[in-house]
């Protein structure tokens, strides 16, 4: 019994594999046609031989139903659908063809049997012969589908051998049993043909099931699952391509998290994956149904959508505030953030690059001007990008030595408002486009990789400068985020300092929360050399970055340069208070705090009340040159310099 159910099975094709039904259909569709036209030309041939001898019905009507069933069923192979199918459909196919070729193969050898009764010696002989070239092209042509082949030999072959195997006729018995021996043999080639075939097809789906696998890994980033950048770019490029045809809407975005280097740091790296991770997930959730979201590397992510302007804005609005949202990782609860670029084809031509270009230009613009928030790419910002490339332009060829100057901007003590430091501010005229704003040229400079050139440049003319002024005040001069974290930089800086004559300890370096947040480690190093030569430190723009507290207590502060953003806010209960608590920090820490952007006398005053220790401003005194600076201090209502120990 079990071998009958197996063999029932193999014919009902119960056990066919995945995909080889799909490679058998193929395969049958070019040669199933043959067969029916085979059949049909033996089947003409050998009405027309018995023409005359066989009945009318037997020569014409028979045979002409037959070819025409032969000839509906091989139009209907020709017409099939040569496009892939599934498998189902595919095996509907097999077994539609394995049941009719046993149904037809029946009827013609019914036929041929009984209409080679009508006819001598001759005329069996050429049905004998349509026999067996019946059987040979069904064999043949049915080696794809072992099933219907061994379903049709089995059926013409044994009514066949009973037919013509007799002890009377000793040539028939020959030529039957000669027939039986070679389709015997061609079923067992045809079976090995198959297994081979088999073999072929199943390698060949094991090859593209890992090509796809390769090829997805290739295309996903293995932390989050999400895209990678390759299949970002690539989907950006085809989608822009479809969406410029079709006159169809398509936005692309840049989400860059906002705090994530500092939980990085804190917590370590597996955290910062394991964070990754997550921010993938709410970002798949966030544009689930509406696009493609893709990690780009590090903290950095995209998305696509093929949408209205105001829809993708919305999108990415709710990206940004679910980001926001408390993360909550082995009981470690910790807050990021993120901020977003968007730009459109509606605004920029060409390719996926330009539109990223686009959309990292608005993502810097949400950095500077609305963290947390996404910005939209518009053509006032491809105005500034083209003043901003003219800038990068000018500053790659500029004589820093001529075209660099260093304004200064006295720091008065609040007892007894003798000026104590003043601070280097940098200030570049270029032939070509007039004075440029520090904060435009300083992180082109930074972007461009000039940085080390003009930080060394700057220091230079700031102590040389210091050279003119008198007593122990003190020098103020910003590192950026590259300076600190170079040590090429930091080495020249104390050679620099070491050779120009100044005690190190009126120069006072400062740096920004951003700046050491970017590598804590180096940063670290790199304060703790410039201290050890004995260069002051102080942190610049206070409250303003991340994670300020626990940087003032993991590093050797001497300073804190209170943000003119609190200054301003004191004018309101909560600002004052706020204010109140910065500098009563400073002091338990035993560091001087030196309040920024002071403006008017009524935040003065309150600058004494509270006990800061030094303030600046214009209050004081606008940056001046060197020569405008001597002139000021000269008339001053009390000129005086602070020559005390910094």
């Amino acid at each position: 019994m079990t071998l009958v159910k197996k063999l029932l099975d193999w014919l009902a094709l119960r056990s066919v594999e995945p995909g080889l039904a799909q490679a058998q259909y193929r395969q049958l569709q070019r040669q199933i046609p043959l067969l029916y036209a085979l059949l049909s030309v033996n089947a003409v041939a050998v009405a027309f031989t018995h023409h005359g001898t066989a009945p009318v019905w037997m020569t014409f009507w028979i045979p002409g139903l037959l070819v025409a069933v032969s000839a509906i069923r091989l139009l209907m192979w020709l017409r099939s659908p040569s496009a892939l199918v599934t498998d189902m459909e595919a095996l509907r196919h097999l077994r539609r063809t394995t049941i009719l070729g046993a149904v037809i193969s029946l009827a013609y050898i019914c036929w041929s049997l009984k209409i080679g009764e009508y006819g001598n010696e001759h005329q069996q002989a050429h049905v004998a012969i349509f026999i067996a070239i019946t059987v040979i092209g069904c064999i043949f042509c049915l080696m794809h589908l072992p099933q219907a082949a061994f379903t049709v030999t089995a059926i013409v072959t044994l009514p066949y051998l009973a037919y013509y195997v007799s002890p009377d006729d000793a040539v028939f018995t020959a030529v039957g049993l000669n027939i039986l021996l070679v389709t015997l043999v061609m079923i067992r080639v045809l079976l090995n043909s198959f297994d081979g075939f088999s073999k072929l097809i199943r390698t060949q789906i094991e090859t593209e099931r890992l090509n796809k696998e390769i090829t997805k890994l290739a295309h996903t980033d293995m932390l989050t699952g999400l895209p990678n950048r390759r299949l970002f770019f690539s989907e950006a490029d085809a989608s822009i391509g479809r969406c410029r045809r079709e006159g169809r809407p398509l936005a692309l975005g840049v989400i860059d998290l906002d705090r994530f280097k500092a939980a990085n740091d804190t917590f370590g790296h597996l955290f910062g994956d394991q964070l990754l991770e997550a921010v993938g997930a709410r970002l798949t959730e966030v544009f689930e149904g509406h696009g493609l979201v893709a990690r780009l590397g590090g903290d950095e992510f995209g998305f696509i959508l093929e949408a209205e302007e105001s829809v993708v804005a919305d999108l990415a609005a709710r990206a940004c505030q679910r980001l926001a949202e408390p993360f909550l990782l082995e009981e470690v609860r910790v807050s990021i953030g993120a901020s977003c670029g968007i730009a459109s084809i509606r605004d920029i031509p060409g390719s996926s690059r330009a539109l990223y270009d686009g959309a990292d230009y608005a993502l810097y613009k949400s950095k500077s001007e609305r963290r947390g928030f996404a910005t939209l790419y518009s053509p006032e910002h491809e105005r500034s990008i083209r003043s901003e490339r003219a800038i990068e332009a000018a500053l790659q060829v500029a004589d820093l030595q001529n075209e660099m100057t260093v304004h200064l901007q006295p720091i008065a003590s609040l007892n007894g408002d003798a000026v104590c430091a003043f601070e280097a501010l940098a200030r570049w005229t270029s032939p070509q486009l007039g004075s440029v704003r520090p904060d435009i040229f300083i992180p082109l400079a930074e972007r461009t990789g000039i940085m080390h050139r003009l930080t060394l440049t700057l220091l230079e003319k700031a102590l040389t400068t210091l050279k003119h002024v008198p007593g122990e005040t003190r020098l103020s001069f910003n590192l950026s985020a590259h300076d600190i974290t170079c040590t090429e930089t930091i080495v020249a800086i104390t050679s620099l300092v070491t050779t120009s004559g100044i005690d190190p300890s009126r120069l006072v370096l400062e740096l920004t929360e951003t700046a050491v947040v970017r590598d804590f480690t180096a940063a670290q190093a790199s304060i703790r050399l410039l201290r050890a030569l004995g260069i002051k430190i102080a942190l610049d723009d206070f409250g303003t970055g991340q994670s300020s507290l626990s940087y003032l207590r993991r590093l050797p502060i001497d300073l804190v340069k209170i943000d003119r953003s609190f200054v301003a806010g004191a004018e309101e209960p909560k600002g004052r208070d706020l204010l109140c608590a910065i500098v009563a920090f400073c002091k338990s820490m035993g560091m001087k705090c030196v309040a920024e952007g002071v403006e008017t006398a009524s935040q003065l005053h309150l600058l004494r009340s509270i006990g800061c220790d030094e303030y600046q401003g214009y209050l004081l005194a606008k940056p001046m040159p060197i020569d405008e600076l001597m002139l000021w201090e000269d008339s001053r209502v009390q000129p005086q310099w602070l020559s005390r120990s910094a």
